[in-house]
């Protein structure tokens, strides 16, 4: 009951601008309104003073992104594949609440695995997490639907690129997980 009432909530935004972003393309902050992603994948992201970039998220289908959420400056996002969203005016928040409860959720579930204290255990949680958030069920387990690279995973972690290679392949070893392909992580059910 609860997702049709949400379902028909959503399709009565379809009236709504909508915009279809390509790989590699920012979608610019608007004042006073969400984009809620339809299709595709998308990186949010800053830096630090120094240039040192900080992965904030990674966001796809029927997640709301953008101001008001993030009072971060300065603060991207960045399209992984390519993107369609709605424009969502504030005034439709009522239309779309349950989509802002499932971002501080997903924020938070992110604050958690970033807070463990030894890398291997904060790599082993985000895979998880992303293997919940963007899986795809194959023969062996579940495909992170994702591109990342191990640079990509450093930064969202708080590690460097050396360290999550090393730990990559000990996950591997353990049976963790598989790479049949470059930047393809299969997730292994255990």
């Amino acid at each position: 009951m609860i997702n049709t009432l949400r379902q028909e909530n959503l399709e009565n935004l379809q009236h709504i601008e909508h915009q279809v972003f390509n790989p590699g393309e920012l979608i610019a902050p608007e004042a006073n309104c969400y984009w809620l992603l339809h299709q595709g994948n998308v990186k949010s992201s800053t830096w630090t003073e120094e240039g040192t970039p900080i992965t904030l998220g990674y966001w796809g289908i029927n997640d709301l992104i953008h101001q008001p959420f993030e009072l971060i400056c300065p603060y991207q996002v960045e399209c992984l594949t390519q993107v369609k969203a709605e424009l969502i005016p504030l005034e439709h928040t009522s239309e779309v609440i349950h989509l802002i409860q499932r971002h501080v959720q997903q924020t938070e579930e992110l604050l958690y695995i970033l807070r463990s204290e030894k890398a291997y255990q904060r790599l082993s949680l985000l895979l998880n997490w992303l293997c919940g958030k963007f899986g795809q069920e194959v023969e062996f387990g579940n495909q992170i639907d994702l591109r990342l690279t191990h640079q990509d995973l450093a930064e969202l972690i708080g590690t460097t690129r050396v360290t999550i290679t090393k730990l990559i392949n000990q996950l591997e070893q353990e049976g963790f997980l598989s790479r049949p392909q470059r930047n393809t992580l299969i997730i292994h059910q255990r």
